[in-house]
């Protein structure tokens, strides 16, 4: 199982820096970012618990459909990612 877990990040790694290539956005993710991100992705399209999380991030990536809603959704969650750290320096709350 873990290999298994292991592919599929490799996969959303591949996703993610595709993903960012296309945006205007100019991050930095840390690996927790990246896991939190890769854990939200699977529960928001899920993926959660499948027998091949590898394979189904693969087929989602390769359909042109689901491949905007995955740069979409990963585009929104760093502005949201980077709104809360911007607010957080600056000590709002």
């Amino acid at each position: 199982m873990e290999e298994a877990g292991g592919l599929s990040r490799l996969v959303f790694m591949r996703i993610l820096n595709e993903a960012l290539a296309r945006t205007s956005l100019e991050v930095s993710l840390g690996d927790g970012d990246r896991e939190q991100l890769y854990q939200e992705i699977l529960h928001y399209f899920g993926l959660v618990g499948g027998l091949n999380v590898c394979e189904a991030l693969e087929a989602a990536w390769q359909d042109p459909y689901n491949r905007r809603e995955i740069e979409e959704f990963i585009a929104d969650w760093l502005r949201k990612r980077t709104k809360k750290r911007i607010e957080a320096a600056a000590g709002v709350v």
